[in-house]
């Protein structure tokens, strides 16, 4: 049988660690292991080959634990296991543990048997019921047949009778029949009947194609996009590790031009080419001036970019992806919200983090200022915090929904707030 040599098997766990981020670790384990000075070639070894590795294990052994004793053959019912399990446990505990598994697989079948044969049962004592219903109808028809036979007899031995209604009858109908006599019309007047559509109501809410511009260029999914303040640049971030910022003048909607415009500013988050995906961009914003663009990516990163695309500022301290971000209404101050459960407000002229709020116990998915210097983040955790730069503690906080939340920027929650507090004054950004 092949082994695994301690160099292979560091080679994987170092890979592993570099793979999956944990860079200190993972030069760490190849320092003291002495991997630079290992044979192996790393072209060779594909991504994620540790992962691969245990998981052959893993299935190696539920395979051999689902063998029968006696029978080299998988038995009819294969039985799954957990990986903890499979960890913990020799393959005679395993096979013990599928054993009961199968015992209460048939016990269960057998209930749910003698379930169907009683609903079998049931099933056939109501088509009974059915059939006696059915023949019961058939019965009381009979009986109407005959009364309308008897009906019918009735009526021939009375003919002068029977005249007199046709007569009757005859005389209103002539009566409905539509005639004109002196200019006028007797009887019911016709229907106003519509016998053709207006096809121009249908493609009304249509938009003509001469009318669509389409900004190509992105080569992974767009993620977040934001107008400048100035109406002319369009800010989009994509997982292609990249934000773009596109001109877009007034002159090419009036032209109906559908390509993409020739002004783009490419604003690249990586150098070079790379597989990397924690620099996609998730988040972007302008400031309110226009002069600047704040974009968010998966390396937990804000950065700061010009219009001309010059990177500015790169704002460091967040552990995790950042979800969101916004600048405040003066431009002093950027504010993050992050994986790490936590939302940081920069200033972003001294180029550092003024302070960090660590309330919330699930990633923050949203952030949204109330004024300059107070705002809202909501959570996975279901809670919005509402706090303020300087305190320690939140100002305010809401508690209520049972799934996560997002902050929109233009409905505001007023009335819940103004029931449990009526002296509370936020404007309260709310939720989708």
């Amino acid at each position: 049988m092949t082994s695994i040599t301690s160099v292979e098997l560091n080679y994987l766990v170092f890979r592993y660690l570099q793979e999956s981020g944990f860079t200190h670790s993972a030069f760490t384990l190849g320092y003291e292991a002495g991997i630079n000075k290992c044979t192996i070639d790393g072209s060779l070894v594909p991504p994620g080959a540790l992962i691969t590795f245990v998981q052959k294990g893993l299935q190696y052994l539920e395979m051999e634990a689902n063998l029968s004793n006696n029978d080299a053959e998988m038995d009819e019912d294969f039985s799954f296991l957990q990986p903890l399990d499979i960890i913990t446990k020799d393959v005679n505990q395993l096979r013990q543990m599928i054993k009961e598994k199968r015992k209460n697989i048939q016990k269960d079948r057998k209930k749910d048997e003698d379930k169907d044969k009683e609903v079998d049962r049931e099933h056939e004592g109501e088509r009974g019921r059915v059939r006696e219903k059915e023949r019961h109808e058939k019965e009381k028809e009979r009986e109407k047949e005959r009364e309308r036979a008897e009906s019918n007899k009735e009526r021939e031995k009375q003919p002068e009778e029977v005249s007199y209604k046709e007569m009757v009858l005859d005389q209103e109908d002539k009566d409905v029949v539509r005639h004109e006599e002196n200019g006028t019309f007797v009887g019911p007047e016709p229907m106003d009947t519509a016998t053709t559509s207006n096809p121009a109501s249908q493609d009304a809410c249509e938009i003509p194609s001469s009318e669509v511009t389409i900004l190509e260029g992105h080569t992974s999914e767009v993620c977040a996009c934001a107008w400048s303040p100035t109406g002319s640049l369009l800010a989009s971030g994509s997982g292609d590790s990249t934000a773009r910022i596109w001109t877009i003048s007034d002159g090419l909607f009036k032209s109906g031009a559908q390509n993409s415009p020739s002004n783009v500013l490419v604003l690249k988050h990586v150098k070079g080419r790379t597989n990397e995906k924690s620099k996609d961009v998730t988040t972007l914003d302008w400031n309110g001036e226009g002069t600047l663009l704040a974009t968010g990516s998966y390396d937990g990163q804000a950065r700061i970019w010009t219009t001309n695309g010059e990177l500015r500022t790169t704002l460091s301290k967040h552990k995790g992806p950042i979800f969101s971000l916004k600048w405040n209404k003066k431009g002093d101050y950027l504010l993050t919200g992050s994986c790490d459960k936590t939302a940081i407000v920069w200033d972003v002229k001294a180029e550092e983090w003024k302070q960090q709020f660590e309330f919330h116990t699930g990633p923050t998915l949203d952030v949204d200022w109330r004024n300059n210097v107070s705002f809202a983040t909501s959570s996975t955790d279901n809670m919005i915090y509402v706090c303020k730069i300087g305190e320690t503690r939140p100002i305010k906080t809401f508690a209520g929904h049972q799934g996560l939340i997002t902050l929109g920027s233009e409905i505001k929650v007023q009335s819940e707030l103004e029931i449990a507090n009526p002296n509370f004054n936020f404007p309260l950004v709310c939720l989708n």
